[in-house]
């Protein structure tokens, strides 16, 4: 009985993890057009790194030393997931709709099996490649806005740019993660990338700090949306992942991702008014489906 309502809870706690991250691209875009983007992911990750610290101590006891190899590994981390994707997702919602970059962000399993089967040597089944090239195709119609055939040019300016950037970064966080991260926890890993991130980010916001008023950094304006990618985007949402990975395998977890930017895309047109193109819903139809194929590989 205990077993069957706690495997209950864990479903429910991950069923929220998707609605969570869809909300962090409503809360980053009202951060992004608040502070520059350096100063806005500095706020996220100060207020992560206390809950993610937090949570170390009290489901594993704290953080385990790390050797010279997993030091290495968790700066790449900091430098890859925290730095370079952070600095391009907040700069890409400052230039693009939230529900826009949330449809954009299905990318990311993708390019990382892609990128994954090209550095390992791993053989992709045909079934997959349909997936990718379907996913591809739907991010396409949501970029151009329903004219494929269109102008490059007139499609892909410097938010897709910064998207596609982001979409890069987690791929290689990913990755390193993947292959040289052997003897630490998630939980861990992510702690220690998120406190020397959050170091890489002071250094890139000291310039923009020392000219911010300090008014506008206390802002509701910022505070919120600021702890609500902190605690609850990086945080709550991270730790309830890990332990549904950890009860229910990596295999059914996964399956929740693809709804980030369904919840996301919705998020933006009821939250912030935002225009619900056509070219938006059979792509963006198209690049979950295409996920999902992917990702049931």
């Amino acid at each position: 009985m205990k077993e069957a309502a706690g495997t209950t809870g864990t479903y429910l706690r991950l069923a929220a993890v998707p609605v969570i991250w869809g909300g962090t691209f409503i809360a980053g875009r009202a951060l992004a057009l608040a502070v520059p983007a350096t100063v806005g992911a500095l706020l996220r990750f100060l207020v992560a790194s206390v809950v993610l610290l937090a949570a170390a101590l009290l489901l594993e006891g704290g953080l385990p030393r790390l050797d010279r190899r997993q030091l290495a590994a968790t700066i790449a981390l900091g430098a890859t997931g925290v730095l370079a994707y952070n600095l391009f997702f907040l700069g890409a919602l400052a230039r693009l709709p939230a529900s826009r970059t949330s449809l954009i962000v299905a990318l990311n399993p993708v390019v990382t099996i892609m990128v994954s089967a090209w550095l390992f040597d791993e053989r992709l089944a045909r079934l997959r490649w349909f997936g990718v090239f379907l996913a591809l195709a739907g991010v396409w119609v949501v970029v151009s806005r329903g004219d494929p055939f269109g102008s490059i040019a007139g499609a892909v300016g410097p938010g897709e740019m910064m998207m596609f950037g982001a979409i890069c970064a987690w791929a290689a966080f990913t990755l390193i993660g993947r292959s040289v991260l052997g003897g630490l926890t998630p939980l861990a890993a992510t702690a220690y990338a998120s406190l020397f991130g959050t170091a890489m980010l002071a250094i890139a916001a000291a310039r923009e700090l020392r000219h911010l008023d300090p008014a506008s950094v206390s802002s509701p304006q910022v505070v919120l949306p600021a702890l609500y990618l902190g605690l609850l985007g990086t945080g709550v949402a991270f730790v309830w992942y890990c332990r549904a990975v950890q009860r229910l395998g990596p295999a059914r977890t996964v399956i929740f991702n693809n709804l980030v930017p369904v919840f996301g895309a919705a998020f933006g047109v009821l939250l912030l008014d935002e225009p619900l193109l056509p070219s938006m819903l059979v792509g963006g139809a198209m690049a979950v489906t295409g996920v999902m194929i992917v990702s049931r590989g």
